[in-house]
């Protein structure tokens, strides 16, 4: 009789079980599509940007003052690019930059500082990359066919090297 209670008693809770169980997987489902923001880069904040003065500080201060940026001009190194991005990522969907943050310093000749700029995502543009690939110049011709066509042209000299 001990036996019928309890399995009548699991009975009666299994469909406030799956209700439970229902709700948790919803909820487990809705925080792995909460939004992730993810900050990539360093910018310096603006208490520290009024140290560097134009026309003042060398490369060696606005190193000291605010930190050598992991970018920098790459022909002749006139300029130092502090770049800062925010992402938004949504589950499994691509991640979506929010907000971009670029200080570019520039320098003269005399390695003193000329400029300092600050740009936003919404002054960006996209910069279309050339994909150089090198076409093949045998149209519609495969490999295998490559391989037959020239077995009747080999010469037992050239094999042999005389």
């Amino acid at each position: 009789m001990t036996e019928f209670r309890v399995t009548r008693t699991v009975l009666a809770a299994l469909p406030s079980l799956r209700r439970k169980s229902a709700l948790l997987l919803l909820v487990a489902a809705m925080a792995a599509c909460a939004p992730v923001i993810r900050n990539h880069g360093y910018v310096p904040a603006a208490d520290e940007l009024a140290l560097v003065e134009v026309g003042v500080d060398t490369r060696e201060t606005v190193n000291q003052k605010i930190g050598r940026p992991s970018t920098s001009g790459l022909l002749n190194d006139e300029g130092w690019y502090y770049v800062q991005s925010q992402y938004r990522l949504v589950g499994p969907r691509q991640p979506k930059e929010i907000d971009r943050k670029v200080l570019a310093v520039t320098f003269n000749e005399a390695g003193v500082v000329e400029n300092i700029a600050e740009f936003g995502l919404e002054d960006g543009q996209v910069v279309e990359i050339s994909r150089r690939v090198t076409e093949t110049n045998i149209k519609g011709v495969s490999l295998i066919t490559q391989l037959l066509s020239s077995f009747g042209r080999i010469r037992a000299e050239d094999v042999a090297g005389n």
